[in-house]
């Protein structure tokens, strides 16, 4: 019976000869010793996908650069679609028990999420005794504040803005102090009450019941009156941002309010503050990656031209992401904002595993379209294997019920393959084109 030798020495004595021996005369002989089959040298087998990435990249110039460029001008015009909203009940499936809850507290409840409208009126300015002709305002000021605070000009700003909200598509409940003067008013036969009426009243109710129903919707220390409202998040078609642009617009215009005599306040602003500051953040930090990243580009490769190429692939992909968002009409929210920086982040990797494999091919064969085929059957399965890898571990995110997880799973994988198929032909487009390595010569 022949000696064989056990698989792990058989592997240190093939990879030495390969580097010492020719393979055709040397290799062949010895591999036959080795093993009891008789060895046949036979050409690797190319990914054919990568290989048609190659040629792709090879022969159809025209076809990679025009589909740059579309990709570009959509993602420009679909970036300026982009828009965030803050609608906590549609981050959820329509089966689940949060939505349910939420859509009962919207249509039974008087809506989710609250607003306050703060009126704030002009201070009185007393006037002097001669002026008056009176002989005293009396020993106890705080009193008469009380007493005479409740004017006509008041009460008739609270129910005129009171009675806007209320007629608002999308607002539900709205209490003020107007809502509690109709409850006195039915307890008083339906009759008005007059401004004294309602200053003696409010002078003489105990402080226990004050606390309760007046204090929350008037201030009269400070001047100021409270209306508070709730939003029906379920409503279809309703944009927060626009509802609130709409509000404050309509209080100057149509009520005749000036900017410092309300205010608007609560959740809903403070929501929708957080999301536009983070929307105009995100596209200032978009711009500060990208020179980041070509500014790292310059220190890894020293090459101003090879930096330039390194970083359009990456930039197509972000933009890209951004721009199918925005023409889908997607709200951007905390989760989908972050796309296009994690696809970034990720698709920096492939760039540079690519170049740098280029680049050490290139110097040892000089030739600009072999040194293409080879990466691709290399380093290009590498690139075109993770990739798969990480859109199928983010699809699992598809069988979420919170909805921005299940959008930030699906976008976020065709990212990257968009900037997989990005590095694997419009890259190698640019390298050979531009051809930024110089040949060896000897």
């Amino acid at each position: 019976m022949p000696w064989y030798p056990r698989p792990s020495l058989r592997k240190n004595i093939i990879s030495g000869l390969y580097e010492i021996c020719d393979v055709e005369k040397c290799i062949v002989p010895i591999l036959n010793f080795l093993y009891k089959d008789k060895a046949e040298i036979s050409e690797e087998n190319k990914s054919i996908i990568t290989n048609t990435l190659a040629n792709i990249s090879i022969k159809n110039s025209k076809t990679i650069f025009a589909a740059a460029v579309i990709i570009v001008i959509l993602s420009t015009f679909g970036i300026s679609k982009l828009e965030v909203e803050n609608s906590f009940i549609n981050y959820f499936s329509k089966n689940t028990e949060i939505y349910k809850g939420m859509k009962l507290i919207d249509d039974k409840l008087g809506g989710t999420t609250p607003l306050e409208i703060i009126l704030k009126f002009p201070a009185k300015v007393k006037e002097t005794k001669e002026e008056n002709d009176v002989d005293d305002w009396g020993e106890d000021d705080d009193l008469n504040s009380e007493k005479y605070w409740f004017t006509k000009d008041k009460i008739d700003k609270i129910d005129k803005v009171h009675n806007y909200l209320d007629n608002l598509d999308g607002v539900g409940k709205v209490l003020s102090f107007s809502s509690i003067l109709k409850v006195a008013e039915k307890l008083n036969n339906n009759k008005e009450l007059g401004t004294l009426e309602m200053g003696v009243l409010y002078s003489k109710i105990p402080d226990s019941i004050k606390k309760e129903i007046v204090d929350p919707y008037i201030s009269i220390e400070h001047n100021e009156a409270r209306i508070n409202l709730r939003i029906k998040d379920s409503q279809e078609g309703l944009r927060r941002n626009e509802l609130i642009k709409k509000i404050q617009y309509d209080l100057e215009n149509q009520l005749k309010l000036t900017k410092k005599e309300f205010k608007l306040a609560g959740v809903l602003i403070l929501f929708n503050n957080l999301l536009q500051s983070l929307f105009k953040s995100q596209i200032l930090t978009l711009g500060f990656v990208m020179v980041g990243i070509f500014i790292m580009f310059l220190v890894l490769f020293r090459n101003l031209t090879l930096s330039l190429i390194g970083v359009v692939p990456n930039f197509i992909a972000a933009f890209f992401i951004l721009g199918i968002i925005g023409l889908l009409g997607i709200p951007l929210d905390m989760m989908t904002i972050t796309i296009a920086a994690i696809t970034i982040g990720i698709a920096v990797d492939n760039s540079i595993h690519y170049i740098y494999r280029f680049k050490e091919e290139f110097s040892l064969n000089n030739n600009y379209q072999e040194t293409l085929k080879l990466c691709h059957s290399t380093v290009g399965v590498a690139i075109l294997n993770t990739s798969i890898t990480i859109v199928f571990g983010f699809s699992i995110l598809v069988f979420s019920n919170f909805i921005p997880t299940i959008y930030f799973g699906v976008f976020t994988g065709i990212a990257m393959l968009l900037a997989m198929i990005s590095v694997l032909t419009l890259l190698p487009k640019l390298l050979l084109i531009i051809k930024p390595f110089k040949a060896q010569i000897g």
